[in-house]
C-alpha cells in the first residue's frame, strides 16, 4: 500500500507532569474545531523518509518510543524532541490529552507541557491551552477543560 503508517509517540518511561519540550519547529497547527481532530496523514518528511527506507527495505516503526534521560525526554536514538516533535499527534479529547501546547508570549515559540504524569506505554497527544487557543482564535468549546476532577 502506498499510505505510511500513522506514526504516534508514546513514552517509555513516566514522563513528570510539568515537563516542557520545545521550541515546536516550523509553523505550528493543529486544527481550528474538534472536527478538525482526525488523524493527522503522515508529515512530507516522515513519509519520505519512510518511503526511503521502506524502498531499501528497512522497517519504519509506527509508535516512536521516548523516555527521561537525565532529566530530558529523547527517542531510541538519543535524539531531543526538537526532532520529532513533530510526531506527536492532535489529541481528540481530553481524557486521551496528555500534553497542552503553550507559549510564553502571543506570537512566541510554542511549547509543549505535560499535563500530568504521563505513565508508560501511553500516547503523548496535544491541544491548544486556553491563553494559545485565544490567541490562535481557537473557539474555546474546541479546547479541553481540565478543571473537572477526575474519576480515576
Amino acid at each position: 500500500s502506498s499510505r505510511a503508517p500513522a506514526i504516534s509517540v508514546s513514552a517509555e518511561s513516566c514522563i513528570p507532569a510539568g515537563l516542557r519540550l520545545g521550541p515546536v519547529p516550523g509553523i505550528f497547527k493543529l486544527g481550528k474545531y474538534l472536527s478538525d481532530r482526525r488523524e493527522p496523514g503522515p508529515k512530507k518528511k516522515v513519509f519520505l523518509v519512510g518511503f526511503f527506507l521502506n524502498f531499501f527495505n528497512f522497517s519504519v516503526p509506527s509508535v516512536f518510543q521516548v523516555r527521561m534521560v537525565r532529566g530530558e525526554l529523547v527517542d531510541e536514538a538519543g535524539s531531543s524532541a526538537l526532532e520529532w516533535i513533530g510526531l506527536i499527534r492532535a489529541a481528540r479529547n481530553s481524557q486521551e490529552q496528555t500534553l497542552e501546547a503553550v507559549a510564553d508570549l502571543p506570537g512566541g515559540q510554542i511549547f509543549y507541557r505535560a499535563l500530568r504524569d504521563v505513565q508508560p506505554g501511553e500516547e503523548l497527544t496535544v491541544w491548544y491551552s486556553n491563553p494559545l487557543a485565544q490567541w490562535f482564535d481557537i473557539p474555546v468549546t474546541a479546547t479541553p477543560t481540565h478543571d473537572e476532577k477526575g474519576t480515576d
